[in-house]
């Protein structure tokens, strides 16, 4: 009886069909011992045909790993070989080309077969698919003979050494690969582009060390960070809670008050940091350089010192406040550009300037008149003009008005003192007619009020220039009277006033 033969192999099964059999010949005992001996006789036989190796009868194939490697060896490189013929084609003749090598596979079993030796070209220096550098010319300083001798100064030379120069360049610098193009840079363009990243470079650094070396909003440089430290660490201040205020020219942070021998220091404390960017002082310097008071002393070729005196300003302004019983902050301390004085507010939470205040009439009418008897005592008593009063310099705190902000504020000698006079009285004015105050004085009125002076004008233009011929007619009369009130009033020294070197 025909029974069908199976011959089984690693590469497949090859089934031979012959006519069908009966179902009491597929019942037979006999054919299902026959059926069996042929299974267990399988794995011995000898015909098994192993002709799809090909070329590699002479390799180990008792392993499936090994077989599937060599595989897939074979497929990655007919890959290759394809991707090849594509980018070739893709490229054609023109000079910008496409690289198609990531799309490339490699394995590791191509070369060797221990995973130990293995190394990764993408982490040495000998980069199989790295362009190759241009070939110069050798230390005698040319090449070939007669009609064909290239020497150094060669331009096509020239160019190739500037292109693979350029790879010298910052690593933010982005030259492209300008070596596979065959680009030839010219030694004008060359240097002009080193030159750039020279320039560039040293101005990265420069911002660099700017950024570290500044105040910003909300932020202090390292050495005002140091001087906070130590002031904390001396027991002057308790902690620093962090940033309430914010300027064009400072910095306002809260702190809580520790102990002095000398003095006590309130339960809360402000720390103004005047900022370390020279940016907002250039503009600034009008305040401080014709002050009789700090004249000797300002230098204009050094700006730096210029904050540090900004900031002492302020803390001779305030003592003077102070005496006179105008309400504003008390001075604690002054490091440096850091001016410690007591906070006005209450549990953290600062008093709310006067724009930002609601008040009943009644509130905005007395705090009008304190602001206009504070004017003319700090005119008469003080001898100083706010130079910057507004109602955003202005704090309502325990019913009452506190003036801030006082770094700025001039004697009346100064050559623009009435000009900044009447620009705080227009501010003031305006303010309290808007609030809805009616006793609120107009800006030419409450002018001639605070100063004593009976200048009259219906226009803004003709009462400046008033002002400012009195200033001219005055001015030499103004600096010797100016210089015999400094000295009387110098007589009383700032509270602490510590200049130690850090």
């Amino acid at each position: 009886m025909d029974q069908v033969k199976e011959v089984k192999s690693p590469w497949g099964t090859l089934n031979v069909t012959e006519a069908p059999c009966s179902l009491t010949d597929v019942m037979s005992e006999q054919l299902a011992k026959q059926l069996h001996e042929e299974c267990n006789s399988f794995s011995s036989c000898p015909d098994v045909d192993l002709g799809l190796v090909g070329k590699q009868q002479d390799v180990d194939t008792s392993s499936d790993l090994m077989l599937a490697q060599m595989l897939q060896m074979e497929f990655d490189r007919e890959f290759d070989t394809q991707l090849r013929r594509e980018e070739k084609k893709f490229n054609g003749d023109s000079k910008v080309s496409i690289s198609f090598e990531n799309y490339r596979m490699v394995h590791p079993f191509e070369d060797s077969d221990s995973s130990e030796d293995e190394v990764d070209w993408q982490d040495t220096r000998h980069d199989p698919y790295r362009p190759e550098k241009p070939t110069t010319t050798p230390k005698k300083g040319f090449a070939g003979k007669g009609k064909n001798i290239t020497t150094k100064h060669d331009e096509d030379v020239c160019g190739r050494k500037n292109t693979a120069r350029m790879d010298n360049f910052a690593p933010e610098v982005h030259v492209g690969d300008g070596i596979s193009m065959d680009l030839k840079l010219s030694n004008h363009v060359y240097n002009a582009l080193k030159r750039h990243c020279q320039t560039e470079e040293r101005r990265s650094a420069r911002l660099h060390e700017k950024k570290e070396h500044s105040t910003a909003e909300q932020a202090v440089d390292s050495r005002t960070r140091l001087l906070m430290y130590k002031m904390v660490n001396a027991g002057t201040l308790e902690n620093i809670n962090g940033c309430i205020s914010t300027g064009k020219e400072s910095v306002v942070f809260h702190a809580d008050g520790g102990s002095l021998q000398e003095l006590v220091v309130p339960k809360e404390c402000v720390l103004k940091v005047f900022k370390t960017t020279l940016n907002e002082f250039k503009n600034r310097d009008k305040y401080i350089k014709d002050d009789y008071r700090f004249k000797d002393r300002f230098s204009k070729l050094n700006p730096r010192k210029i904050i540090r005196l900004w900031a002492e300003k302020e803390m001779h302004n305030l003592v003077r406040m102070k005496k006179a019983g105008i309400p504003c902050p008390e001075v604690v301390m002054l490091k440096k550009h850091i001016l410690v004085m007591s906070f006005i507010g209450q549990n953290q939470v600062p008093a709310p300037k006067l724009k930002e205040a609601v008040l009943s009439s009644d509130d905005m009418k007395k705090a009008y008149y304190q602001v206009l008897q504070m004017m003319k005592q700090l005119f008469e008593e003080c001898n100083l003009v706010h130079a910057d009063l507004s109602e955003y310099n202005m704090l309502w705190h325990d019913g009452q008005v506190w003036l801030i902000d006082v770094s700025q504020s001039v004697e009346p000698t100064h050559p623009h003192g009435l000009e900044f006079l009447f620009r705080d009285c227009r501010n003031v004015s305006t303010f309290f007619q808007k609030a809805g105050v009616a006793e609120a004085m107009n800006v030419y009125e409450l002018f001639n009020t605070v100063s004593g002076q009976q200048v009259s004008s219906d226009s803004e233009a003709d009462f400046l220039a008033q002002i400012e011929a009195l200033e001219k007619m005055n001015e030499d009369h103004v600096q010797k009277r100016s210089k015999k009130i400094f000295a009387s009033n110098c007589d009383d020294g700032p509270p602490l006033l510590n200049n130690d070197d850090d």
